[in-house]
C-alpha cells in the first residue's frame, strides 16, 4: 500500500468507523478471539494512549456478531460460528471527576442509555441495583449471556490518586456498582476491564477473586502498542517517507523511532512495544516530537513523589519486587508501582532468583519530557522556559564559559519554593539529578557517584569539565578531591581543554555559595 492512501487512525478509538472508513489497523483480533474463547473476567492495565479503548471497540464489535468488520483479519479464520450478544459498554474517559456527582452523572448516562432498551423497574433507585437490573432482563429479553466492558474504570481514583478522601468517596460507589459483576455471574458471558492501575480495595478485584489480571502476562504482551514487527509489517513505505522528509536514511529513521518511542515491556521477556500513538503523529506529521508526553502532563504523580520524599535518581535504575509492581496506587514513600503502570517507567531486566525488578525510563521522549516536567519544581525556572534556559547552559559549555555557567547554575537554585521541595539535601540530589539528565541530552555527562557529592564528567567537542560537590564544605576541598583522586588522569592524552570545578553547596542557604574554577 502506498504511503499516501493510508489513513492512520490517531484518537480513532471506534472499531466500526476504523474499518468502514479505511483507517490503518494493526491486526489484534487473535487476542480477542482467545478471550473470548475463554470467557471470564479480564483486567488490562496500560498506560493512557495505549489502544485500550479501541481494543474494547474492537471486542464490542466482535460479540454483536459484525463480521463484515473483520474481513481479511485473522479472527476470520479462526471464528466458524458468529453469534450475537448483549453488550453493555460503559467508558469512563470523558470527566475529570471533582465531586461525587461527575462520576453519579457518568454511570446514571449509561444507566439511562441501556434501560431504553431493558427496561427499569420501580424499585432500582441506586446505580448498583439498576445495573443489577439491566443485566438480568438482558439475559432474558436475548436469551444469550451479557458481555460487560468497561473502559478506564479506575480514572475517577486515577485523577484523585493524591486526595484519598476523594477517593474514598468514589472507591464506595465503584465497590457497589463493579460488586454487581459478582452477583450477577450467572447472567454473564465475560467482563473486560481496562484501567491504569488495579486498585484491589474495589469489589471487582478484592471480591471477585475470579478475575484474571493480563496486564503483566507474557501471551497478551503485545495486545496494544506496536512491536517492531509490526510497524516493518504495515508502515514501511511511511517510515521510507518519513526518513526522505527528514533527510536521514530508512534504517537510521527507524533507529532514531526505536529509540525516541520503543522500550516499553509489560513482561520481562516480551518484546519491546512502541507508544502507539507517538508513533502515527510522528509519521503523519512527518516530524519528530514528545506527542504522548504532550497529551496529559503527570501532575499528581509529581504530587506522589514529591510527597513521599523520593530521591529522582533512584528511577533509573529501579528495583521493585513483584508483589510491590501490582501494587494498587502508590505505595507508601514509594511511587515506582504507579509510575510502572501508568507508563513513566518499565521493565528493563529481571531476577528471577530474587523475584527483583529493575526499572527505567522506556525511551527518548519520557526520559527527556520527564526531566523537563521536573526541572521547574526544583528551581526558579518557569516551565514555560526550561527547555530555552538548559540550552544557554549548553551554549557555556560548549564555548568554555565554565563562570557564567556557574553564575547561572547558582541562580537558578535561589528562590526556590522549598516548602515544595522539602528536605534540602534530597532537594540538592533531586536538582543535580535532572539538571544534569537534561544537559546530558546536548552533552555527554557521566554522573560517577550518587551519595550527595554528585561527580561529574560533561564533555564537549572541544572541553572536558570535571565537577566535584561538596555538602556544607568549601569548594577548594571539592578540587582537592578532584586532584586526589586523580579524576583527570583518564583525559591526561585528551587535547581538548579541561576544567575541574569544586562546587559547595550550603544546606541552611539551600544554594551554592562556593566555587573554584581551574583550567588545566
Amino acid at each position: 500500500m502506498e504511503q499516501k492512501t493510508l489513513k492512520y487512525p490517531i484518537g480513532i478509538q471506534n472499531f466500526q468507523k476504523l474499518r468502514e472508513e479505511g483507517f490503518l489497523y494493526v491486526d489484534k483480533t487473535a487476542f480477542v478471539y482467545q478471550l473470548a474463547q475463554q470467557g471470564g473476567y479480564y483486567f488490562l492495565g496500560r498506560p493512557r494512549r495505549f489502544g485500550k479503548s479501541l481494543l474494547l471497540s474492537t471486542i464490542e464489535a466482535y460479540f454483536e456478531g459484525k463480521k463484515e468488520l473483520f474481513e481479511g483479519l485473522a479472527i476470520e479464520k479462526l471464528e466458524k460460528e458468529w453469534q450475537k450478544y448483549p453488550v453493555l459498554h460503559l467508558d469512563l474517559n470523558a470527566s475529570q471527576y471533582r465531586k461525587e456527582e461527575d462520576l453519579l452523572q457518568m454511570l446514571n448516562v449509561a444507566l439511562v442509555e441501556w434501560e431504553k432498551t431493558y427496561g427499569r423497574e420501580a424499585q432500582e433507585t441506586t446505580p448498583s441495583t439498576r445495573f443489577a437490573g439491566i443485566i438480568r432482563r438482558a439475559y432474558k429479553k436475548t436469551g444469550k449471556k451479557v458481555v460487560i466492558l468497561v473502559d478506564e474504570y479506575d480514572k475517577p481514583l486515577v485523577m484523585n490518586i493524591d486526595d484519598e478522601k476523594q477517593q474514598d468517596t468514589f472507591r464506595d460507589i465503584l465497590k457497589a456498582f463493579y460488586g454487581v459483576m459478582k452477583s450477577s455471574d450467572q447472567y454473564i458471558r465475560m467482563g473486560f476491564l481496562t484501567g491504569v492501575t488495579k486498585f484491589s480495595k474495589i469489589s471487582v478485584f478484592s471480591d471477585l477473586n475470579n478475575i484474571e489480571d493480563i496486564s503483566t502476562d507474557k501471551r497478551y504482551a503485545t495486545i496494544c502498542g506496536m512491536t517492531e514487527e509490526e510497524i516493518h509489517n504495515n508502515l514501511d513505505s511511511s517510515i521510507a517517507a518519513l526518513a526522505e522528509s527528514c533527510g536521514i536514511d530508512k534504517d537510521k529513521c527507524y533507529a532514531e523511532l526505536r529509540r525516541r518511542y520503543d522500550g516499553y515491556r509489560f513482561h520481562q521477556d516480551s518484546v519491546g512495544i512502541y507508544n502507539p500513538f507517538s508513533l502515527l503523529l510522528t509519521i503523519s506529521k512527518q516530524e519528530f516530537g514528545d506527542y504522548w508526553f504532550e497529551t496529559g502532563t503527570p501532575t499528581q504523580l509529581i504530587t506522589i513523589i514529591t510527597k513521599a520524599g523520593f530521591c529522582i535518581s533512584n528511577l533509573d535504575q529501579a528495583e521493585i519486587t513483584s508483589q510491590q509492581m501490582r501494587q494498587s496506587g502508590p505505595i507508601e514513600n514509594n511511587p515506582l508501582p504507579v509510575l510502572f503502570q501508568s507508563g513513566y517507567l518499565t521493565i528493563k531486566d529481571y531476577d528471577r532468583e530474587f523475584d527483583l525488578y529493575t526499572l527505567g525510563f522506556p525511551n527518548e521522549e519520557v526520559e527527556n519530557s520527564f526531566m523537563e516536567f521536573l526541572m521547574p519544581l526544583y528551581s526558579n525556572i518557569p516551565a514555560s522556559t526550561s527547555p530555552f534556559s538548559i540550552q544557554q547552559f549548553v551554549k557555556e559549555i560548549r564555548n568554555g564559559q565554565p563562570e557564567a555557567f556557574m553564575k547561572r547554575l547558582a541562580a537558578i537554585m535561589a528562590d526556590t519554593d522549598y516548602r515544595i521541595v522539602g528536605d534540602s539535601e534530597l532537594y540538592f540530589q533531586n536538582f543535580c539529578y535532572v539538571f544534569f539528565r537534561l544537559l546530558g541530552i546536548y552533552t555527554e555527562v557521566e554522573r560517577a557517584t550518587n551519595d550527595g557529592r554528585m561527580d561529574m564528567v560533561i564533555r564537549t567537542k572541544d572541553y572536558i569539565y570535571i565537577i566535584e560537590f561538596k555538602l556544607n564544605q568549601t569548594a577548594a576541598s571539592a578540587l582537592r578531591q578532584i586532584d586526589e583522586k586523580g579524576y583527570a588522569a583518564p583525559f591526561a592524552a585528551d587535547s581538548r581543554i579541561l576544567y575541574k570545578i569544586g562546587i559547595n553547596f550550603n544546606l541552611d542557604k539551600r544554594t551554592i555559595d562556593d566555587w573554584i574554577i581551574e583550567k588545566k
